[in-house]
């Protein structure tokens, strides 16, 4: 696996027993997330007939991060990493088991759906800081970036795979067959970090309590000149760009008068087109440098998003939404990367559980915001419109040299990010 994975940089993190292990782990429970996200998504619309309900049952998984984040980044660099994993993890599971038994005796209903959502994400967003966490300890520092884009890697192949299963459980079984299918798929995760050694996962807290350490969190993003760029670009992408993944099943049956199965597969394009980008992430950042890949993919993520709106026919939006999907998780890669990659790893679960709460809350505005809109202003023209908003920052940024934050020195202890590789020597003598 070492000579492998030498041969292939954005495969790094593989050299790793103990990441391999948790990456299938949490390969399984994203791919029943997916199985239910989608089918949810699905339901939804179908029921109301609104994207702007779609948007906002889509927004309750994530928008608990934008209180919890914190709390839970601090929990993990203060506890055992698998203490707060394990716990939340089953919460998790129980929420969606309720979910199963209620649509099984006919008492499904739009109130319900949202409560449980909800309920479910307020474990995930506890959990998510300590998971980030967790993976990057496993991992030497200079596989950090590895680590990112093949956990992002395994979070699109389930949503590649996990609506073409869907689409088989809602047809075999229905919605009630696809809650069950995410219930079980949390055992993944559990089995996973219960195997993982404390030698791997333990951490000594810091001194200061969990506000004392929320509150070191926040210092350390307003000071680092990197972060300080990262996190508010994060914000822009989720709220402009990102509710493209949610509001997937409102465009294909709406925009394009499809079906369960088509929306289904319309959003295993993203996945795949993720994947793919995933598996070389790595090797562009070693290339091009973490500046360049964030620059080129913020410059071409909103054009692209814009055109997928736009596609007139099912087909066109298919292939525009795997390239989308590509460049989308190039972006995210080099945005994460540099707030868990300029602090030392005792800061890393504040930086991430502040990078979910970002990613989480803007997604969650634009989501309901998006969608709302959307219903009254026309589906294609309020995400064109935000997308180009996007680019049009992109670029003012790019022309005031903002970038250049990123390759500043870190601040608090973090791994410089990779610059773009030196041309090799011309041989005068050749």
């Amino acid at each position: 696996m070492r000579d492998f994975t030498s041969r292939f940089p954005s495969l790094r993190a593989f050299r790793y027993p103990a990441y391999v292990r948790i990456w299938l782990g949490a390969f399984v429970s994203n791919l029943g997330s997916w199985v239910q996200t989608v089918s949810v998504g699905i339901y939804v619309t179908e029921t109301t007939g609104k994207a702007g309900w779609t948007g906002t049952i889509a927004a309750l998984a994530y928008a608990p991060a934008v209180f919890l984040g914190p709390i839970g980044g601090a929990l993990a660099d203060r506890y055992d990493r698998r203490k707060v994993i394990i716990p939340l993890t089953i919460v998790q599971a129980l929420a969606v088991t309720a979910l199963a038994a209620l649509s099984a005796t006919g008492g499904l209903t739009l109130p319900a759906i949202a409560a449980l959502v909800f309920v479910s994400g307020c474990a995930g967003a506890l959990a998510t800081p300590a998971y980030s966490a967790l993976l990057s300890e496993i991992v030497e520092p200079e596989d950090l970036l590895s680590s990112v884009s093949l956990n992002a890697g395994q979070f699109n192949l389930a949503r590649t795979v996990g609506p073409m299963l869907a689409a088989l459980i809602l047809t075999a079984g229905g919605i009630t067959f696809s809650f069950v299918v995410n219930a079980v798929s949390y055992l993944g995760v559990i089995a996973a970090v219960a195997a993982s050694t404390p030698r791997l996962v333990h951490r000594t807290g810091p001194p200061e309590g969990i506000w004392g350490g929320m509150a070191t969190g926040l210092k350390v993003a307003s000071t680092d000149p990197g972060i300080r760029l990262a996190l508010p670009l994060v914000l822009l992408m989720t709220v402009l760009v990102a509710p493209f993944i949610g509001l997937m099943p409102a465009y294909a049956i709406q925009g394009f008068g499809k079906g369960q199965a088509a929306a289904s597969i319309l959003a295993m394009a993203q996945g795949a087109g993720a994947l793919c980008a995933a598996l070389v992430a790595n090797a562009l950042a070693m290339r091009w440098g973490v500046k360049s890949l964030l620059m080129r993919g913020l410059t071409a993520v909103s054009p692209i998003a814009a055109i997928y709106w736009l596609a007139p026919w099912y087909e066109m939006a298919f292939a525009m939404l795997a390239v989308l999907g590509g460049v989308y998780l190039w972006t995210l890669t080099a945005l994460s990367t540099t707030c868990l990659g300029r602090v030392s790893r005792d800061l890393q679960a504040r930086m991430s559980s502040l990078y979910a709460v970002t990613l989480s809350g803007g997604y969650s505005v634009g989501l309901v915001t998006l969608g709302w809109m959307q219903d009254r202003l026309g589906l294609r023209v309020v995400p064109v419109v935000a997308a180009l908003l996007m680019l049009a920052v992109t670029l003012v940024l790019r022309q005031r040299k903002a970038f250049d934050a990123l390759e500043q020195p870190s601040v608090y202890g973090g791994l410089m990010m990779p610059k773009a590789a030196a041309p090799a020597p011309i041989d005068v003598e050749a």
